[in-house]
């Protein structure tokens, strides 16, 4: 990140942090077909409302010490992780990506793979109300800012999403159509050749993570473990370092 940058990239980590927040909001309230905007936010367990001044992203849950003000409930460390991740990610963009119009797709594609990896590891869900428009959002953005042509991102859709329908087939169940809608949705974003980056990533990852799972026992061989965060870590990184793992690749092969 250069120095040139950084203060715009400081910028965009404060709004990320607060973006942040709202996406907690999303993750709690999209799975349980909730309003996302009204009641106000609230705890989850005395339904009291939470006031301004402890609902600043990280600061509120250092000062209250993980613990709601009025029932003291705990707060799941998923909402400061959340804000956290929201907020690095966004100033990380800002800098990769520079004030471009390209930094809107990504900033969009990053807000929606942290919500959907959030949903799916508590729910095993990867809900359609984001994927569905996330397809349609990616070739819109790509239309307008031309970082992938239309055909490469209606492709990259084809693609990502017809080798997770050939996978559900096969497997008879063994992989949700989330999944599928999910690698549209990277196709659209980033084209047919990085989206086959990032499934790759995704079954390299993934694939590890299993068997270290499984070797220590805390999961059975027929125990699901949901493939959504592993997919959404390749496109992460995809989108930041698909050209150069690409070229790396190709490299390799030839030689």
């Amino acid at each position: 990140m250069s120095s040139a940058l950084s203060p715009f990239a400081a910028l965009a980590t404060i709004f990320g942090l607060i973006i942040g927040s709202f996406l907690n909001v999303v993750i709690v309230r999209l799975p349980e077909k909730e309003n996302l905007w009204s009641p106000p936010s609230h705890c989850r367990s005395c339904h009291s409302e939470i006031r301004w001044y402890d609902n600043i992203p990280l600061l509120s849950f250092i000062w209250l010490r993980g613990r709601c003000r009025n029932c003291r409930e705990p707060i799941s460390w998923r909402y400061p992780l959340v804000e956290a991740l929201t907020g690095l990610s966004w100033g990380f963009a800002a800098g990769h990506f520079g004030l471009t119009l390209q930094l809107i797709p990504a900033l969009l594609l990053i807000s929606s793979l942290i919500v959907l990896t959030a949903i799916d590891l508590e729910h095993q869900l990867l809900p359609d109300r984001i994927t569905l428009p996330g397809i349609v959002v990616g070739w819109l953005s790509n239309l307008l800012t031309g970082q992938v042509s239309i055909v490469n991102a209606l492709l990259g859709s084809l693609v990502g999403g017809g080798i997770f329908y050939l996978v559900v087939i096969l497997s008879r169940g063994g992989m949700g159509g989330g999944d599928i809608k999910l690698g549209a949705m990277l196709g659209a974003f980033l084209g047919w050749k990085l989206t086959l980056v990032s499934i790759f990533l995704a079954v390299f990852t993934g694939g590890f993570v299993a068997a270290g799972v499984l070797s220590t026992g805390r999961k059975k061989r027929k125990d699901p473990l949901p493939f959504g965060p592993f997919l959404a870590l390749g496109g992460m990184a995809t989108l930041f370092w698909g050209e150069e793992l690409l070229q790396w690749y190709l490299g390799v092969f030839r030689g």
